[in-house]
């Protein structure tokens, strides 16, 4: 992609109302706009992005035996009704109205009561199972107060997947896997080495449940952390009997601020049987299919991730999920200069290499050494009069402040390491 065909630009401001460090930066970068409180949009660089996290959390998903769906945003409220969360009082979240005819409905908020509905036209048999249904799908929550930019809002993309088994055991292997597969995800993004499995209260879904929470200091939550386990405890539930069922002491703790950055749920049949959602055994009796649940916000990773990363002149992508691998940049509008700029820029193409070209001439060095700092992505190469003269390219890496010339063949092969 060349610069001057990008129909965004960085901004030297965020927006006066935005308090959160992610928002500030992905929509002076021009990632994100914000169309109201807790809405926003995803910009041809914002999207790469998700389109990357996309891709990680499928690959995780497929490898655990994950099948994607698609499934409606719009929800019949009777099924609803028959699991007792239509209810306002229970799920106090929900967006709601009503068709021409007046009949309600709601707006999705999680899609467990959908996902076991459609699920009885093919499970019959214990041969139908397990299944595991995943999706991304955009999510609707009334928020009280839509806070923390991109990491809490009222509309967000999620990577919901639904398990369905025969038995508490065989969902409980599951739910190692699952949490395996999470922490790999994690890992790709560059978070691992902060993220941490953490016991939490269900919320709305169930009574007790696990969280992955990434330490940060702006975090909306607390956890305790035992290192030497490396395992967490949400401060909601912090009680001696949870911590002995965990087997974790009290004085190995450290109180950090964290990020929910995924969730998991046991549920065995509470959606099931309201729903009827049952199977048939070896022996013919009928038995309800055994549920969990898990969630993975994917603009709260996003968010997330220019929380822990940045630095103090922008946003710093791990390669894995910045939107182009390097950030081409022109100096001067010399003719020889502009023409091997290029001819480098198409060479890099042609190899498979994700480049954003900074073509602009009318555009000074400096200004163009701060936008990539904003902008992030992992290499950013110069190429001027100088770096010419000294053989070739200049490349430096977004998170050192060292940069080096390189001949064009060099820099392909350093790239394709």
């Amino acid at each position: 992609m060349k610069q001057s065909k990008l129909f965004t630009r960085t901004r030297k401001e965020a927006p006066s109302d935005e308090v959160s460090r992610n928002a500030k930066l992905l929509i002076r970068g021009g990632f994100i706009h914000k169309e109201m409180a807790g809405v926003y949009d995803y910009l041809p660089l914002g999207l790469r992005v998700i389109e990357k996290l996309k891709n990680i959390i499928r690959e995780e998903m497929n490898a655990i035996g994950g099948e994607e769906v698609s499934l409606s945003a719009l929800q019949d409220p009777e099924i609803w009704k028959a699991s007792g969360r239509w209810d306002d009082k229970k799920i106090d979240v929900w967006f709601k109205t009503k068709l021409k005819n007046d009949t309600e409905i709601g707006l999705g908020c999680t899609h467990e009561e959908p996902m076991a509905r459609m699920m009885k036209e093919h499970i019959s048999s214990y041969r139908d199972l397990p299944r595991y249904i995943y999706q991304f799908q955009t999510k609707f929550r009334n928020e009280l107060r839509a806070k923390s930019g991109i990491m809490r809002g009222r509309e967000f993309l999620m990577k919901d997947m639904y398990s369905f088994n025969v038995s508490q055991n065989e969902l409980d292997t599951f739910y190692e896997q699952l949490i395996r597969a999470y922490k790999n995800v994690y890992d790709k993004i560059g978070i691992g080495d902060r993220t941490y499995l953490t016991f939490a209260s269900g919320g709305m879904f169930s009574k007790f449940s696990h969280e992955f929470q990434t330490v940060c200091d702006v975090g909306e939550d607390y956890i305790y952390i035992d290192k030497k386990k490396n395992i967490a405890v949400n401060d909601e539930v912090m009680q001696d009997e949870i911590l002995k069922d965990l087997g974790i002491d009290r004085n190995d703790l450290v109180k950090e601020k964290s990020i929910e950055v995924g969730n998991i749920f046991k549920y065995g049949n509470r959606y099931s049987t309201p729903l009827g959602l049952v199977f048939k055994d070896e022996n013919g009796e009928e038995k309800p299919v055994i549920m969990g649940a898990y969630g993975i916000g994917l603009g709260r990773l996003m968010g997330t991730v220019v929380e822990v990363l940045s630095d103090e002149r922008g946003i710093v992508w791990p390669e894995s999920i910045a939107p182009f691998v390097v950030h081409l940049l022109v100096l001067g509008k010399d003719e020889t200069v502009l023409k091997e700029a290029e001819k480098i820029y198409d060479k890099l193409s042609a190899s498979g290499i994700e480049v954003l070209f900074d073509d602009r001439i009318d555009v000074s060095a400096g200004e163009k050494f701060t936008e990539a700092d904003l902008l992030g992505i992992p290499y950013r190469l110069v190429v001027s009069e100088r770096s010419l003269e000294e053989g070739g390219i200049e490349i430096k890496k977004r998170t050192e402040d060292k940069n080096k010339i390189v001949s064009l063949e060099n820099l392909l092969k350093l790239l394709a390491s």
